[in-house]
């Protein structure tokens, strides 16, 4: 008989004691529904409609979703409407399944539609397309089960898990109701109405930025320094839930990118007496010169994290591979239900098959008209095998701090290598740039993979679902939604285009597939900035000597000021929040625990007011219609007035976590003398 389950144990957040166990909120013991028919069908559903809309959306406006949150809402919704309602097993079920959407296309929109923009889908079909984002999907899946222990169990409560852990708030506080149900549904709206507000409407700019400030005027366009920070509620809600820490090396690289380097090269470079910077914007210095020394630095930072892990995957995989050869010859014994994988033997099998068919599929169908076919699938299928199994790490840190992975950054240098390598090899041409772009799919999609599977591990590891289990429905869902992302991608190129022509006078902008396109081009034309790449790499060792995460600095340093700094924000609040208690450690463990809730439900508030806002605005565009009014207060005064809001809604987080009832907390026990 399944117990009745209140809430995640005291535990499920910090540091173990020397001796202590974790226990999920479902235990191995217990009998409770876990795959049902109704989860099956909900999940494919979901899987569907998600992985059509995601697709075009991204294409169309550039901005990916998250599919897990809005998936656990709907979820946990629908379980209402039923005689028995969903247990917490099956509705985790449900977001396994249903988010593969988000992982597919994700990780396919990013290269796919770079085809169609280069001219070259005379060289692919429907089923290539289909094939390369499914392979690359059951390769992430596989490759990250060595890893799924270390992240979600050895390093318990060391990673902060932003995404699993709003998702988690959701799950739980539908299963339980009460107060905590309540907290979450209140903020849920008020998370929602802000981003609303600011996004949609924009009653305020989502942005501030001291670009519109007169008296920056010097500091903007002489010396290239401009700050900015987004102030929404997701991001911020976000930076509270990681924690002060990995907030505060985010945002140091995001200083040093912005405001230390960006200047420096503007200054330096005119002097040198090429590139005139003087003309250029700030973003554009960013974007051409100073993200490129962060990719340098986020590829330096997977070289040293794989070194670091090599220990930690050998001993998982020889592990694994000894117990399996045990059951099977009837010594040892099986593994709890909570913690079982696929088996090590079965993983490796299915490893080497999905390398199998990535090799034929060069081969025979890519390379076949080449010189030297067989060599070339070789080169392509290492390329595949040793970035995917390097950045592989790479995206499940990242995710499992703040919940963001440089999908792009790694992509691209994906491409930039394995076109090196296809070019050194002798491969030229439209059958040379559709090997790259294609091995570029395969990594990509492995990375999104990874990087999403890692924040269902962790969820699974809170509440007690069975990891094999959701390693089965993701490589399952992944069929689904690559195949539904295919098509659609497929439908758009011949109803909208991705090129501008006399056909499509309006085509789909696909920001990211052209992205791709442009580093393929550029590296073929003028080479790749080499130098800048050196820079970032030897930055991320510098950080690693320091004992900072090299990781977390070089995200800071590719990804922009605005999203670094709320996040700081964030932080600071939960820091704050947490001081304000005290030396009383209970109570500060208290108002943490109910600022995570409270966080929780503006991140998964915003999260899904940013699909409903997209949904409107493609009406909007596909109709020439106005649903929603445009307040357009996004000038000076809405600049000024973004910071006003974003200070009080740290305010308001900072109030509400502290509203915890006298009457439950206990007073601390007197130190001893």
């Amino acid at each position: 008989m399944a117990q009745e389950h209140l809430g995640l144990p005291e535990n499920a957040r910090r540091p173990l004691a020397p001796g202590e166990k974790y226990i999920p909120l479902v235990t191995s013991s217990e009998k409770v529904e876990e795959i049902s028919w109704r989860s099956v069908i909900l999940g494919l559903i979901m899987c569907v409609v998600f992985s059509g809309a995601i697709t075009y959306l991204t294409l169309k406006t550039g901005n990916g979703l998250e599919a897990a949150i809005p998936i656990s809402i709907l979820a946990v919704g629908l379980s209402l409407a039923y005689k028995r309602p969903s247990t917490i097993l099956e509705n985790v079920m449900i977001i396994a399944i249903g988010s593969t959407s988000g992982i597919v296309a994700g990780g396919a929109v990013f290269v796919l539609p770079a085809l169609y923009v280069m001219g070259l889908e005379k060289h692919t079909n429907l089923f290539q397309l289909f094939f390369i984002p499914f392979l690359g999907s059951v390769l992430g899946v596989m490759l990250l089960i060595p890893l799924r222990r270390y992240f979600v169990s050895d390093m318990h409560g060391k990673f902060p898990f932003p995404e699993a852990t709003a998702t988690t708030e959701v799950l739980v506080a539908g299963n339980k109701g009460g107060r905590d149900a309540l907290v979450l549904i209140y903020t849920m709206v008020i998370g929602g109405a802000y981003d609303f507000l600011a996004v949609t409407l924009r009653a305020w700019r989502e942005t501030f930025s001291t670009e519109l400030v007169g008296t920056c005027d010097t500091m903007t366009n002489k010396f290239k320094a401009v700050f900015s920070t987004n102030t929404g509620a997701a991001i911020t809600a976000m930076g509270y839930i990681v924690g002060m820490e990995y907030c505060l090396m985010m945002s140091a690289g995001g200083f040093l990118s912005t405001l230390i380097l960006v200047p420096l090269i503007a200054h330096f470079g005119d002097l040198s007496g090429g590139t005139k910077f003087a003309a250029m914007s700030a973003s554009d210095i960013y974007s051409g010169y100073s993200r490129m020394i962060g990719i340098g630095a986020i590829f330096m930072a997977g070289i040293i994290a794989i070194i670091k892990f090599i220990p930690i995957i050998y001993k998982s995989t020889v592990e694994g591979l000894a117990k399996a050869l045990k059951a099977q010859t009837g010594h040892g014994h099986r593994s709890e239900r909570v913690d079982r994988d696929i088996p090590m033997t079965l993983a490796v099998a299915l490893t080497l098959v999905t390398l199998a068919a990535i090799w034929l599929y060069f081969r025979y169908s890519v390379l076949s008209g080449q010189a030297n076919p067989f060599f070339l699938a070789c080169a392509g299928l290492a390329s595949t095998l040793v970035l995917a199994f390097l950045f592989n790490s790479v995206s499940a840190y990242a995710i499992a701090t703040i919940s963001v992975t440089p999908i792009s950054g790694m992509t691209m240098l994906t491409l930039l290598l394995t076109t090196i390598m296809m070019t050194k090899a002798g491969l030229v041409g439209p059958e040379g740039m559709v090997a790259t772009l294609l091995v570029g799919g395969v990594v990509c999609t492995a990375l999104s993979m990874s990087g999403s599977l890692i924040t269902q591990m962790k969820i699974s590891y809170w509440v007690g679902a069975t990891p094999s289990r959701l390693q089965w429905a993701n490589v399952a869902g992944s069929v689904v939604a690559s195949i539904v992302t295919a098509a659609v991608i497929v439908v758009l190129a011949h109803t909208y285009g991705f090129n501008k022509s006399i056909e499509f006078p309006h085509p789909l902008p696909a920001p990211q597939a052209n992205a791709m396109a442009a580093v393929i081009g550029s590296i073929m034309s003028t080479g790749a900035p080499w130098f800048l790449y050196a820079m970032g790499a030897l930055i991320s060792v510098v950080m690693n000597m320091l004992g900072v995460s090299p990781l977390a600095f070089g995200l800071g340093m590719y990804l922009p000021l605005e999203i670094n700094f709320p996040m700081l924000v964030g932080g600071t609040v939960s820091w704050l929040v947490q001081k304000s208690a005290g030396k009383d450690k209970r109570l500060s463990a208290q108002y943490n625990e109910r600022g995570t809730l409270i966080s929780s439900g503006l991140v998964a508030g915003g999260a899904l007011i940013g699909v409903v806002a997209s949904l409107i605005k493609w009406i909007e565009k596909e109709h020439s219609v106005r649903i929603l009014p445009d307040l357009a207060n996004d000038g000076y005064w809405g600049n000024w007035m973004a910071l006003v809001m974003l200070g009080l809604f740290c305010s308001y987080i900072f109030w509400d976590a502290r509203r915890v009832k006298r009457h439950e907390h206990e007073p601390a026990a007197p130190a001893a003398n």
